[in-house]
């Protein structure tokens, strides 16, 4: 699809990132914020996604749309080096609720982490992950990186797109009551 705009994403983006990233990530996100359901989840995830320094901050993400500025989906991601740093925020809130600060970090050192990948409902099947993806692998490339990686769970529909991309199988992982495979593709 060659009229999509891949940019950039911007604090003003929170209101179309924060609930595709929440319906993407669900469990993932409820753990997170500490939050029993989505919206409770999206509202704290609000207060995150303008700020730097957190894993869903509007910095480590690229936005899909339309030439009309329609947004088609989004990538965040951000080098696995940094994945427990980023993650700091969210423990401090959970110790400020006075819940034990744990999480469990998802990115891997040396690798360019994709932590969400989200196209709407009404984009998919245009080739927008396709296009967002390649634009993190041109990313990773531009970091030093030589790889990326991300986690997918059991049956979700996107391993099929992960799998034509050129990811394979590196490991499980459990996290917020699932398990994920943990998928590479090298850039080299």
């Amino acid at each position: 699809m060659t009229d999509v705009l891949i940019r950039p994403a911007h604090p003003f983006d929170a209101a179309f990132a924060v609930p595709l990233i929440q319906a993407t990530i669900g469990p993932i996100g409820l753990a997170l914020t500490s939050a029993s359901a989505s919206v409770e989840a999206e509202r704290a995830l609000l207060g995150f996604y303008p700020l730097r320094g957190n894993r869903l901050s509007f910095e480590h993400q690229l936005i899909a749309q339309s030439p009309t500025g329609e947004g088609l989906g989004l990538i965040l991601a951000y080098p696995g080096e940094h994945a427990e740093a980023l993650d700091d925020p969210f423990r401090e809130r959970l110790r400020a609720l006075g819940l034990p600060g744990r999480i469990e970090s998802e990115g891997t050192p040396g690798e360019l982490y994709v932590d969400t990948l989200a196209v709407t409902e009404t984009a998919r099947g245009r080739g927008i992950g396709t296009r967002l993806l390649d634009a993190a692998a041109d990313g990773a490339v531009a970091l030093g990186l030589n790889r990326v990686g991300l986690l997918v769970e059991d049956g979700n529909p996107a391993a099929r797109l992960y799998d034509r991309q050129g990811f394979r199988p590196a490991g499980t992982r459990r996290l917020a009551g699932g398990t994920y495979t943990h998928l590479v593709r090298d850039l080299t």
